[in-house]
């Protein structure tokens, strides 16, 4: 029997025939997706389960890769919505995967913005502070937390990241940011929102991190930014919190690059205490432009 494919070019092209082709190719990304499904089996075999199946620089390399070869019609905005559902599906065949979500107004966005980047059928839980998500994740009850970007006007109670400085065990590490794609679709969610989880960051081929500082008070924004592009940051946003009662403050500074625990240019630093990298994020994609 010949496993050639039919030419419908060379045939008579009738709306049956169009619809024959159809289920070919149908069939086709089915055998695909099912072999792929296989590969990941033994990725999990090898032992990478839980937590550790993370690998969202991976995940966002290949999203950006299929933008830069895409061609034609079909619109760019859909490759990485079926790819992070495909994501979503092979992570949960390695092992327990949920997510616990801040939302702190019920219907604000962070749920759609998790299930968007999680897939649809991923398990989720929501919590009203950013602390009792957190809590998910130390217990491992939860894979990944969605926290709410940090801003510099927010509460005490809202600054998650001033945990994260305390290098508690299991040590939580900031692993992506939402939304990953632009430009967003009418209804689509626009909250901004960091992921963590207890891994550390995952490479991918164009990240920036986090690195948290505590300072003396009286340290102010600019010499701040001087100080981190001295020591060879590039610097990014700056947060810089003065709490009452508290004797210093803290930062937290956006640079460029994936910067780990060993970086010299931290030991550059003149703080009271060595800085904390606070985890890092593939930058997200422009579909339009990648």
């Amino acid at each position: 029997m010949s496993n050639s494919v039919p030419d419908i070019a060379q045939s008579p092209v009738t709306l049956a025939s169009l619809r024959a082709e159809l289920d070919r190719l149908d069939d086709a990304m089915h055998d695909l997706l099912m072999q792929r499904a296989e590969v990941v089996e033994k990725v999990g075999a090898l032992g990478a389960k839980g937590p550790v199946a993370l690998r969202p620089g991976r995940e966002a390399d290949i999203i950006r890769r299929l933008l830069r070869r895409h061609t034609g019609k079909l619109p760019r905005r859909l490759l990485p919505r079926l790819w992070r559902e495909l994501f979503a599906a092979t992570t949960s065949m390695q092992g327990p995967y949920n997510v616990a979500v801040c939302e702190v107004q019920p219907g604000s966005g962070f749920v759609a913005a998790a299930r968007e980047h999680f897939g649809m059928l991923t398990p989720i839980r929501t919590h009203r502070s950013p602390a009792q998500a957190l809590a998910e994740v130390s217990a491992g009850t939860a894979m990944v937390a969605v926290l709410p970007m940090p801003a510099e006007e927010e509460a005490a109670g809202a600054a998650w990241w001033t945990a994260l400085l305390q290098r508690d065990e299991p040590r939580i590490h900031v692993l992506a940011r939402l939304p990953f794609w632009s430009p967003r679709a009418e209804g689509a969610p626009t909250v901004r929102a960091l992921v963590v989880a207890s891994v550390p960051p995952d490479a991918s081929a164009h990240d920036r991190s986090l690195i948290g500082l505590e300072l003396p008070l009286e340290m102010s924004r600019a010499r701040l930014s001087e100080a981190m592009t001295k020591a060879g940051f590039s610097v990014g946003g700056i947060i810089l919190r003065r709490d009452p009662y508290d004797p210093m403050a803290l930062a937290l500074v956006d640079v460029d690059g994936l910067v780990s625990d060993a970086d010299p240019r931290l030991a550059a630093l003149a703080t009271r205490r060595r800085p904390v990298v606070l985890g890092a994020y593939a930058v997200p994609v422009d579909g339009e432009k990648e």
